[in-house]
């Protein structure tokens, strides 16, 4: 690796994007605007209930493959 500061500092910086986008998706949707969510529906379910149940896993999985690209490309870059 040619320089291990950049990556962990590259790696550090995803992190502080991603980790706030999955509070956003754990709690913020399906708990604190839940209510607001469920004037909205989704296969006859309120949003709200759709986010805790199914919304919040495929958002997890989402940020999963963002965040294994993101750390591929990074990888990439950093090979020595």
């Amino acid at each position: 690796m040619k320089d291990s500061k950049s990556y962990w500092k590259s790696n550090v910086k995803y992190l502080l994007v991603l980790m706030p986008i999955w509070c956003f998706i754990a709690v913020i949707l399906p708990i604190l605007m839940a209510d607001w969510l469920n004037q909205f529906r989704i296969g006859g379910f309120p949003l709200g209930f759709w986010f805790a149940v199914q919304g919040s896993l495929l958002g997890f999985i989402i940020l999963i493959f963002l965040y294994v690209r993101l750390m591929n490309r990074l990888d990439e870059k950093h090979q020595a």
